[in-house]
């Protein structure tokens, strides 16, 4: 029968606390399995087949645990709705547990309590009293308290918008985050010690996002660099609105080819982040014939979607800026660095907000 020796194999030096904090303790008896290893997604019911749920537990699978933010029903004969809240894959959470490298007499705070999973792991290796988790959703946040109790293991649940921190229990020497950020809050780096480490999932243009470590720095900065590719899901409080476009669109044809941003190493994504500053860009990275630009400020919209027969791509844009040609500028500016990928590029946060860097955290680009 498959347990937590299971989810050892996957846990590097967690595979003690992942024995200890049992899975099955923070699953619903009804969720959607969405397996590590590309499978199919699948409902599971502990009920009706206690071993097939049991199996996705403990496998390298994220389990669905709510949509809408409660207002559907999570079930398989439910209408489809917007997934809100899940038990991230064991890999994943591994991923970044690495990250944040807590070490015994660290104080934690976690953004995003989920199920509680994550929050018991951190609490089996530092103990009672050295976890602080916050939950948006009070309905989220109460399972979670229950499911911490039932496990056996000890965390303070908090109910509040993770993006404002916990200053009551400040500072802490490890934030953890577990849900995607475009801007990163600066409360975090307030409430962090000198020192102190925020790992986290960065998505500024799209779900597909970055994993990201930053390191306080003492004197109201922390400075970090991007740690590979992540997905997770957007903080509530930032989560992307969609584009409202209004007036007359305007036609022209693109210089570049979408297909060649689209398909350049994400190095541009994080540089169109500090060259376009509050611009969502959605198709970066993903290799599609397509690329939009939204800036909610101004109300300006851009759409350019190359030809079928490559020759040239079709852009239509909204608003007072031309965003097209703007994102082609700061794509050009891209290749006239040399075209620097990711591993070049951190990033930098203080009072003022989120800055990218290149090279050195003293080089800012996009920054007068």
């Amino acid at each position: 029968m498959p347990d937590a020796d299971d989810l050892a194999v996957l846990a590097d030096h967690w595979a003690s606390e992942v024995r200890a904090a049992k899975r099955e303790h923070f699953i619903p008896d009804v969720t959607r399995a969405g397996p590590m290893s590309g499978g199919p997604s699948h409902w599971v019911d502990r009920t009706a087949d206690p071993e097939k749920w049991r199996a996705a537990v403990y496998s390298d699978t994220t389990m669905l645990t709510q949509v809408d933010d409660g207002a559907t029903m999570l079930g398989p004969e439910a209408p489809p709705g917007l997934p809100t809240s899940s038990s991230t894959a064991p890999s994943l959470v591994v991923e970044f547990l690495n990250l944040l490298d807590p070490y015994p007499g660290d104080r934690v705070l976690e953004v995003g309590t989920g199920t509680g999973w994550t929050a018991a792991l951190l609490a089996a290796r530092l103990g009672p009293g050295a976890v602080t988790t916050i939950e948006v959703d009070d309905q989220v946040a109460r399972q979670a308290a229950m499911n911490l109790k039932r496990s056996g293991y000890e965390a303070r649940v908090v109910v509040g918008d993770g993006a404002d921190g916990w200053a009551e229990g400040a500072p802490y020497d490890r934030v953890h985050v577990t849900c995607a950020v475009a801007d990163i809050p600066f409360a975090w780096v307030r409430q962090t010690r000198p020192g102190g480490v925020i790992a986290l999932p960065w998505a500024p243009t799209q779900v597909w996002g970055h994993k990201v470590t930053l390191t306080v720095t003492g004197d109201g900065r922390a400075v970090g660099r991007f740690r590979g590719d992540t997905s997770f899901m957007m903080l509530r409080s930032q989560r992307p609105a969609l584009p409202d476009v209004s007036g007359h669109p305007r036609e022209s044809r693109a210089r570049v080819d979408p297909l060649r941003m689209t398909s350049a190493d994400r190095g541009l994504e994080v540089a169109a982040v500090g060259l376009l500053p509050g611009v969502d860009v959605t198709g970066l990275g993903v290799g599609d014939d397509r690329v939009s630009v939204w800036d909610p400020g101004s109300g300006s919209y851009a759409l350019a979607v190359r030809d079928g027969s490559g020759s040239g791509a079709e852009v239509t844009e909204y608003g007072p800026r031309s965003l097209w040609t703007e994102l082609e500028d700061t794509y050009l500016t891209w290749v006239g660095l040399g075209e620097p990928g990711r591993e070049r590029f951190g990033l930098l946060v203080d009072a003022r907000g989120q800055h990218v860097w290149l090279d050195r955290s003293d080089n800012l680009i996009g920054v007068s």
